[in-house]
């Protein structure tokens, strides 16, 4: 087969796009990948577009009128340039005819720099996609409504998210006047309002990069053209729609509230009537989080069941799966293991947002935490292997400085989010 040929392995998390059928040579399928620029664009957008929207109308309030919208723009071109690096790791040791695909964000850790880093890398996807677990559990509570009992059809992300940006903009036509300032919301303090600006970053931190899902999303793009030129043209058409979605949902709360505007657009209690769209809005919230949860825990899963399986391959409780029968039903295979560690993973997953249950610093601070490993720095490291890059080139250096900065506002972020959370819990 040619380096081009899209006859190969089924992609482990995205086989929406691909046909499978099996090879004569082997036990595994393999698929035809048909995904072109816009189903590219479809999955980096339902992928992005989730609950955090509702925190942007916040976000822009702490930093006003000129540096808020400025920081949405700021983390687009951030996330388009960072995922164009990453993008040219998908074939290895060449990003168009390189013969080895890395079908994942681990694989191609792993390949181009090593287990050790791969290690630690894993360490922080599962702190990521544990910790989404909390917001998705976090966001849904506060969403849940007594007057709504049934929902007939699951509804997507971007229905909440228009309602949301409906009543921001019905807001303003109500007022008859934009509210808020250049400088943002005032404080008593010069501290308190750079903690809140600096969790502010973070909270746009975490609704922007797509960094742990688009080597899988590439996986299904057929060639040619080449996958590394479909996805990185899918990535910045994607980051042009989300980045506008962004700044209207943003600046349209900030233009109904001013230096009111609430935390979540729609569980703030930002808006009271129509009773009946608050509550569909928040329904759909619910909805569309209880199958994130589900998708986010499922790595999880899989990471830390094979672990143990493969530490301790006899260990009966581990490995062994018992048949329960039941009346008047076919017979359920059940394993220890998966019913212990996934009602664990719940229970603890519910306990922490419970404990703590603020929307908008616990944004702030995976923001802070994830964004620079995952979003920067794993990928530059990637890219300068994959390019061979020599230190202290012109190239060498300009991706150095763009690590530098990032960094810093992944740091400034995290700390603001930090006094967030110590002072909503203890203040």
């Amino acid at each position: 087969m040619g380096f081009d040929d899209d006859y190969e392995h089924q992609s482990p998390l995205l086989d929406g796009e691909a046909s499978s059928s099996w090879s004569e040579e082997s036990d595994e399928p393999v698929v035809v990948r048909t995904g072109t620029v816009w189903t590219a664009m479809a999955h980096i957008i339902t992928g992005v577009i989730g609950a955090g929207v509702l925190s942007l109308a916040w976000s822009v309030a702490q930093l006003g009128w000129i540096a808020g919208p400025l920081a949405i723009l700021i983390f687009a071109a951030i996330t388009v340039v960072a995922a164009n690096l990453l993008i040219d790791c998908y074939r290895a040791p060449h990003p168009e005819l390189g013969p080895k695909r890395n079908r994942s964000y681990m694989e191609a850790v792993r390949l181009l720099l090593g287990d050790k880093s791969a290690a630690v890398a894993a360490l922080f996807m599962q702190e990521s996609l544990y910790g989404a677990g909390v917001t998705y559990t976090i966001t849904a509570a506060n969403s849940i409504s007594m007057e709504w009992l049934s929902v007939l059809s699951a509804v997507m992300s971007f229905t909440y998210a228009f309602i949301g940006l409906g009543f921001g903009l019905a807001k303003v036509i109500e007022n008859g006047t934009i509210k808020g300032s250049l400088g943002g919301v005032s404080t008593s303090s010069t501290a308190s309002k750079l903690f809140l600006a600096f969790q502010a970053l973070g909270d746009m931190a975490c609704a922007y990069p797509f960094s742990i899902i688009v080597l899988e999303i590439q996986d299904t793009l057929k060639s040619p053209p080449s996958q590394n030129k479909t996805m990185k043209k899918a990535a910045k058409f994607a980051t042009l729609v989300t980045t506008f979605f962004y700044l209207c949902c943003g600046c349209f709360g900030y233009a109904a509230f001013g230096n009111a505007t609430p935390g979540n657009m729609l569980t703030g209690f930002g808006f009271y009537e129509p009773y009946w769209l608050v509550d569909f809005a928040n329904a759909c919230i619910v909805l569309h989080l209880v199958g994130g949860y589900q998708v986010f825990a499922q790595p999880v899963f899989a990471f830390a069941e094979r672990g143990m399986r493969k530490k301790f391959p006899n260990n009966s409780f581990i490995n062994q799966v018992h048949t329960l029968k039941l009346p008047f039903l076919f017979p359920v295979q059940i394993s220890v293991l998966r019913l212990c560690f996934r009602t664990l993973y719940v229970v603890s997953t519910t306990g922490v947002a419970m404990l703590f249950p603020y929307f908008n610093q616990v944004l702030g601070l995976l923001g802070g935490l994830n964004f620079w490993p995952l979003c920067i720095y794993f990928p530059i490291r990637m890219y300068t292997a994959q390019k061979k890059i020599q230190p202290w080139s012109s190239q060498w250096l300009a991706l150095q400085v763009f690590s530098i900065f990032c960094f810093c506002v992944a740091a400034v972020a995290f700390i603001g989010s930090i006094e967030g959370v110590i002072s909503a819990r203890f203040g």
